[in-house]
């Protein structure tokens, strides 16, 4: 087993430079580059100025410096000395291979850089960031198999009754309803929005959470993510409640579970005993999956919505503002989670099933 782990561990490495390498191009030959951004906002503001002189009375401000040759359209009228110290700071006057080189080198050793926009280390800006999205993730993550996992094995076990259908029909109608919908549906009518105001409205602590006692600051918390959690769990109930319990159903009508019962063994031994290990490593497998998922990709809107400042919606104004060190920085750190949550889901199976021996099939 220890030659299989060490094997995965080295197979991340051409994992996470394609991926890498593939963003890299994507984003290299995208329109719109943080220089070109920076030029447009100084044109804007420039711009500004001049209408506010000329509509005073005063003589237009007009541009000077000799801009025709840059490549930039937000450069008009810019000193080109202007934008090469820019290519300089920002290190583009480098040819792209050496780029990618030195920011896989840094990579290597968990150096981002600094953001271009923010002027703080990338590492610092994650940091800050991530313990709001392991917060969402984790709560969300909790509550969905701790709600799906007892509701498929019930369903499976009472297959075709009223409870199972009308329990389908709920988890189906909640799948059907995007999360940021949902999330709008719950402020509306749980935090002030035109009904009830029992929940607080954004952030994860209220402004006096440093004064408040040990068992205060926890209710505070959980006052705060409650919302949030719900809204970003609502839309997973249905795919795993439904993968549980067919994946029992499967399991409850194979031979070994006819044979167990012919010979009088209890059916909360055959379940827990026998059903329950076989039924469950299907469900660990989509575990990393859905960790990534909720930590990060579909935690965004919900970020935005109660205002949670998450490493989703960090990720999100970096694209958007073109902060190339923040963007890599961030795709970085989700590649290589999802690698490792991937790996920690092989073991997982062994340590559930030992019959299942990875490094044996490998070889």
């Amino acid at each position: 087993m220890g030659a299989y782990i060490l094997r995965r561990i080295l197979l991340m490495i051409p994992t996470l430079l394609g991926i890498l390498l593939l963003n890299f191009l994507i984003v290299q030959a995208a329109p719109g580059g943080p220089i070109e951004q920076l030029m447009s906002r100084l044109d804007g503001l420039s711009a500004g100025a001049s209408t506010r002189l000329n509509s005073g009375g005063g003589d237009g401000v007009t541009s000077g410096g000799g801009g025709g040759a840059s490549t930039y359209r937000g450069a008009s009228g810019v000193d080109p000395a202007l934008i090469e110290e820019l290519e300089q700071q920002f290190g583009f006057a480098k040819p792209v291979w050496e780029r990618f080189t030195d920011m896989v080198v840094d990579y290597a050793q968990f150096d981002f850089g600094d953001s271009f926009f923010r002027d703080r280390p990338v590492i610092d800006l994650m940091l800050e960031r991530l313990p709001v999205s392991i917060s969402l993730g984790l709560w969300t993550t909790l509550l969905v198999y701790l709600v799906s996992i007892p509701l498929g094995i019930r369903k499976a076990l009472v297959h075709g009754s009223r409870f199972d259908v009308w329990s389908s029909g709920v988890v189906i109608v909640g799948y059907a309803i995007p999360g940021f919908l949902f999330a709008i549906l719950l402020i509306v009518v749980f935090a002030g929005g035109s009904y009830l105001d029992w929940f607080p409205l954004r952030g994860l602590t209220s402004p006096d959470f440093e004064e408040l006692s040990t068992s205060g600051k926890v209710l505070d918390y959980f006052h705060h993510i409650a919302l949030p959690v719900l809204a970003s769990a609502i839309g997973s109930f249905a795919t795993l409640t439904m993968l549980t319990k067919n994946s029992f159903l499967d399991e409850i009508h194979k031979q070994y579970v006819l044979t167990a019962r012919a010979k009088g063994a209890s059916e909360n031994r055959i379940l827990y005993g026998h059903v329950f290990r076989n039924a469950m490593l299907i469900i660990i497998a989509g575990l990393p999956a859905a960790l990534v998922g909720i930590f990060f990709t579909g935690s965004l809107l919900i970020e935005v919505i109660f205002s949670l400042d998450g490493l989703g919606l960090l990720g999100f104004e970096a694209v958007l503002q073109r902060d190339y060190p923040l963007i890599f920085g961030t795709l970085y750190l989700y590649t290589l989670i999802g690698l490792i949550l991937k790996l920690v889901s092989d073991l997982m199976y062994v340590w559930i099933d030992p019959r299942i021996d990875f490094a044996t099939r490998e070889a």
